[in-house]
């Protein structure tokens, strides 16, 4: 019974939270995970630690075993008095053998650095795609945000416009109004109408994009948290220089640009290492059993034969590169070419990275005074808007005259808006280049 309990209380706890609105935070970490660009990416991430194993395996030695067994028939040499026969024999060879690299110009220790770094520019990548896929999220869901606050600003101009038309027929049956005022009222309405049909088309468009930057199912519900949070200070003090120099030990694209060059450069190292001389040492023991299958001819046992015919050796092999139709030359020139390469593309990512820095500065600061000019045009429009419905009321103002204030105001509301889901998305990303992370 107590088993049952705790089920129902975990049953209702997840459904509670499934339950709960989506807020910006919770679809990025959704996205962050989930994304198919991320799970690629911890596939070669999977692949890049192989391969860092396999250099690392490289500095042991190698270790062989082998056995081998032959029969003979026919003419054929007796190993004793190396002289032909015709006899049916049989033998058995054993042996152990190990080679271990002593010196390859840094080859070894380079492959092994190049897979080290490489492994750690795939951890770096895993990262990438999850700012990527939790910043595509981010603008999706912000684009979702206003057009469902989009769709109340409709509703209430919708209402408005209503409450204009029943007024203006009711003014009508008075002989107040005319009959092209109460057409002008309806053609209002209807204007009205279909704007709030196409906010509800654009937020259903603006959801699908979310639930595909997120990578969560179509038929998955979906219910955003639209509630505004209030808007963050502005640190003055803060400069796009200061962020930068912060951004370049911590900026997932600055880091991979310095890992790639940094896995250049060892791999250069590994080209110009296969132009110097190699050394190694060679080590093995070897036995054999034989014996002759034809006739009443006796040899040893297989222990005395096992034991007697047992031979070691070690040597060493020194082998110089002289002339191999320019192959190792071309390599190293190559691995030159690309290291020279990540070191502009290096200088490239840096400056595109100060550039998309200072415009995320420069557009939030923008939008913070925008939206503080705006805050006070829409108290202003607003203000306008009920002194001249009030004038419409008393007949001291046309139609047509009450719809510019409206239209006015409410468009001063639907910019106000728009200024401030930029100004949020653009105080993320400034966070973000600060080195803080865009989800919880």
């Amino acid at each position: 019974m107590k088993n049952i309990f705790t089920t129902i209380a975990i049953t209702v706890v997840i459904t509670a939270s499934a339950q709960e609105p989506w807020t910006m935070e919770r679809c990025m970490s959704y996205a962050a995970i989930h994304a198919s660009s991320v799970v690629r990416a911890k596939w070669d991430l999977e692949s890049a630690t192989a391969t860092r194993n396999q250099a690392i395996a490289d500095f042991f030695p190698s270790v062989s075993a082998q056995v081998g067994s032959q029969f003979s028939w026919g003419r054929n040499i007796d190993p004793e008095t190396n002289t032909y026969n015709d006899v049916t024999t049989f033998n058995n060879g054993y042996g152990i053998y190990a080679s271990i690299m002593v010196f390859d110009g840094g080859q070894t220790i380079n492959r092994f650095k190049q897979a080290r770094n490489e492994r750690k520019r795939y951890v770096n990548a895993v990262e990438m795609q999850r700012d990527d896929s939790a910043i595509a999220a981010m603008m999706a869901f912000a684009d979702a945000f206003y057009y469902q606050h989009s769709i109340r600003i409709a509703e209430d101009r919708l209402r408005q416009s209503e409450g204009m038309l029943t007024l203006t027929t009711t003014q009508e049956e008075l002989g107040i109004k005319g009959a092209p005022d109460v057409a002008q009222a309806e053609a209002t309405v209807a204007n009205d109408r279909y704007a709030l049909v196409h906010q509800r088309n654009m937020f259903a468009q603006a959801m699908l994009s979310l639930k595909s930057a997120m990578n969560l199912p179509v038929d998955e519900p979906l219910d955003i948290d639209t509630t505004y949070t209030a808007l963050p200070t502005i640190n003055l003090s803060e400069s796009a220089e200061n962020i930068y120099s912060m951004a370049l030990s911590t900026n997932p694209k600055a880091l991979n640009a310095q890992l790639l060059l940094t896995t250049s450069r060892n791999a250069y190292d590994v080209t110009k290492g296969s132009l110097m001389p190699t050394l190694s040492l060679n080590a093995g023991i070897s036995t054999s059993y034989f014996k002759n299958l034809s006739g009443a001819y006796s040899v040893p046992s297989f222990a005395d034969q096992f034991r007697n015919n047992r031979g070691e050796y070690v040597s060493a092999t020194l082998s110089i590169p002289i002339f191999e139709g320019l192959y190792r030359i071309s390599s190293k020139n190559r691995a030159k070419y690309a290291y020279e390469q990540a070191k502009e593309n290096l200088l490239e990512e840096n400056r595109r990275l100060h550039d998309e820095i200072a415009s995320a500065v420069m557009d939030r600061d923008g939008y913070a005074a925008e939206i503080k000019s705006l805050k006070t045009k829409v108290d202003a429009d607003a203000e306008a808007y009920r002194l001249n419905s009030r004038k419409y009321e008393e007949g001291l103002m046309s139609l047509i005259d009450l719809q510019l204030s409206a239209n006015t105001y409410f468009s001063s509301r639907v910019e106000l808006l728009q200024k401030k889901m930029l100004f949020l998305l653009k105080d993320k990303l400034v966070d973000y280049y600060k080195g803080n992370r865009l989800w919880m």
